[in-house]
């Protein structure tokens, strides 16, 4: 039998090691601006065209190379960074692996235009998927020029995957954003396709974050310390009401590094708990100093995941920090009320009397109506009944005594109709006193702490999410308005601001069609902020500029691109805002409103995005629970 294992050609190890590192455009402009900071560059231009597909420059005024270093830069493993494996615990700088490079160039076609300080000339290289094409003097300035043209023109494959140029050029400001604000004493700039959209000069790292995120940022920001032997950490966070349910801005760093750290994010998220409402969340600028020695960067190709030594020790170090932080600015409130387990108070409608001056009642002190004893005839009982019924009538005007049988305690969708379920009527209608009290104590359904509706079905108890119910039924709505174009809006008195980061901005551009088909009209005035000019009729109530930055938020991490599924992904944003909200007291016929809505559409069970909105507990769980 012949040999059949082969050492692959270079070009095919390169593609393979490349799909690691270089994932889409945004990786390139990463791997090269981290290259440009660790050459000691202090000015760094970064030009994109069509969202990073057809050409990514960057230009830089570092150290540069010379000819032999260009040359060898795009070998496998060649790096200035690290001789040796004990370097890896020593790490300062961005790079190390030696690979982006030789990864770039296997799947495009690069052109590197460098020269050193004391340099007279510089040296020009030109390769096209790992094939070395051409390499000359020229006369260049300081640093680098790296040119990387036509991504994955090689790897149809890769290339086919790649997002809309909105998306792909939001996943590069993202990449942009994390690397400007942790290097902010270096001047970066970003053009696409001709147009400036962020220039940011050399400032302290406040002026940095309002730079890149909007000047309103900066009141909500809380300023951070704490230097130990262990870890030095600095950076900010944000006050409890600036917390959102999507869009905060949530940054970890480490020894000039971005990172992923769900570990240390809990820390935070402990210190705000009952500060902010839950499914919320804070923005927070964090920044670890370390020794290198403490870490392993080197467990993952994109170098955001890392290994700290002393993790449980530097978490209960930013727990503290943060907590110190937000009692020192006040930002914890002084009394905190627990009213968890205390009885719910109903509401009742009321007619003829005001809450404020309940009826009289004048009770017979001669007549106890829990002890009916000889001396008590039935005619004082009846006495009694009748002069307690008439006083507090007034109290139950709007509650409907009689029961609909064939509607309100049916089983929804199925089981209408049927009264087999109700004990203890009599269906013959003979009894008439058992029939009587009946109706007297009966309502359709019951609200439970402000959550959830109660309701008896033909099988047991249904228990409805209130606000889930809501949610199904505007989405249901909001769908059709899509769909039939009829959107109606309705302008505001004075527009409302609302700032996007650059990130954000090309999928506002992306979705801004579906936008106005729900009836949003909004304008850009430059750096990001926009007016709000107006929103959907039927929204009163809600932020409109916390509700536009959410749905801007759920599109970037959904990554939609199709039409009917920015439709779904608004139309299920705009639901959720404009839902009630848990605690919500609602009238009786509200409750019946909302089920007989809920029940008329298709699909109750589940909100779309798969929640459950009812259940069912069973007779015989209910029989169970009484054994």
């Amino acid at each position: 039998m012949s040999d059949i294992i082969r050492l692959l050609p270079d070009s095919v190890a390169n593609q393979i090691a490349a799909g690691e590192v270089i994932q889409r455009p945004a990786s390139v402009v990463k791997e090269l601006v981290e290259n440009a900071i660790d050459a000691e560059a202090r000015h760094i231009d970064v030009l994109v065209t069509d969202a990073g597909k057809t050409c990514i420059q960057v230009i830089d005024d570092g150290k540069g190379m010379s000819e032999t270093d260009a040359r060898l830069s795009f070998e496998r493993h060649a790096t200035s960074k690290i001789r040796e494996a004990s370097d890896l615990f020593a790490l300062r700088t961005m790079g190390f692996r030696g690979e982006a490079l030789a990864s770039i160039a296997a799947v495009a076609q690069v052109e590197l235009k460098t020269c050193q300080e004391d340099g007279q000339i510089g040296t020009s290289i030109s390769i096209s998927g790992s094939k070395f094409e051409g390499q000359e003097a020229v006369a260049c300035g300081k640093g680098c020029n790296f040119c990387v043209k036509n991504l994955f023109f090689n790897v149809p494959a890769r290339r086919k995957f790649l997002k809309s140029n909105q998306t792909e050029l939001s996943n590069i400001l993202t990449e942009f954003e994390r690397i400007v604000l942790v290097n902010p004493d270096i001047a970066f700039t970003l053009r696409h396709n001709g147009t400036e959209m962020l220039n940011l000069p050399p400032l302290p790292l406040r002026q940095r974050i309002m730079g890149v995120f909007g000047k309103k940022l900066n009141q909500d920001l809380l300023p951070l310390e704490i230097n130990t032997t262990m870890v030095r950490i600095h950076g900010f966070v944000c006050k409890p009401e600036a917390a959102r349910k999507k869009g905060a801005r949530q940054f970890f760093f480490v020894n000039g590094r971005y990172m992923r750290h769900p570990y240390f994010h809990k820390a935070i998220a402990d210190a705000y708990e009952n500060l902010i409402p839950v499914g919320e969340q804070v923005s927070y600028f964090i920044y670890f100093e370390v020794d290198p020695a403490n870490i392993d960067v080197n467990i993952h190709p994109t170098k955001t995941e890392i290994k700290f030594e002393n993790e449980q020790a530097v978490w209960q170090i930013l727990s503290a920090v943060v907590k110190e932080t937000l009692g020192r600015f006040n930002a914890i409130p002084s009394i905190d009320f627990d009213t968890d387990g205390m009885p719910d108070i109903p509401v009742l409608e009321t007619s003829s009397y005001s809450a404020v001056q309940p009826p009289q009642v004048t009770y017979d002190p001669s007549y106890n109506p829990f002890n009916v004893s000889s001396n008590q005839s039935p005619s004082s009982y009846d006495s009694y009944s009748r002069k307690k019924s008439t006083r507090w009538e007034p109290f139950f005007d709007g509650l409907d005594k009689t029961v609909k049988r064939e509607e309100d305690f049916s089983e929804y969708p199925e089981g209408a109709g049927s009264t087999d379920f109700l004990p203890g009527v009599d269906k013959s209608g003979t009894d008439e006193k058992d029939h009587f009290v009946f109706h007297e104590i009966s309502v359709s359904h019951y609200q439970y702490k402000g959550c959830y509706i109660l309701t008896s079905v033909k099988s047991g108890l249904m228990i409805i999410d209130q606000q889930r119910a809501h949610t199904r039924i505007l989405y249901d709505r909001y769908m059709r308005q899509l769909e039939d174009h009829q959107h109606v809006s309705q302008r505001l008195l004075f527009p409302d601001m609302v700032q996007f980061s650059p990130s954000e901005i090309p999928v506002l551009d992306e979705i801004s069609d579906e936008l106005m088909a729900l009836g949003f009209d909004f304008s850009s005035l430059g750096g990001g902020a926009y007016a709000i000019n107006a929103v959907p009729a039927g929204i009163e109530g809600l932020r409109p500029e916390a509700l536009l930055t959410e749905m801007v938020r759920t599109a970037m991490e959904k990554g939609t691109k199709l039409k009917e599924e920015i439709q779904s992904m608004l139309a299920l944003s705009l639901a959720k805002a404009a839902a009630i909200v848990p605690g919500q007291v609602l009238t009786n016929d509200e409750m019946n409103n909302l089920v007989d809505e809920l029940f008329a559409l298709p699909t109750p069970n589940y909100t779309p995005d798969g929640k459950t909105v009812l259940a069912v507990l069973k007779d015989n769980e209910i029989e169970k629970l009484f054994h």
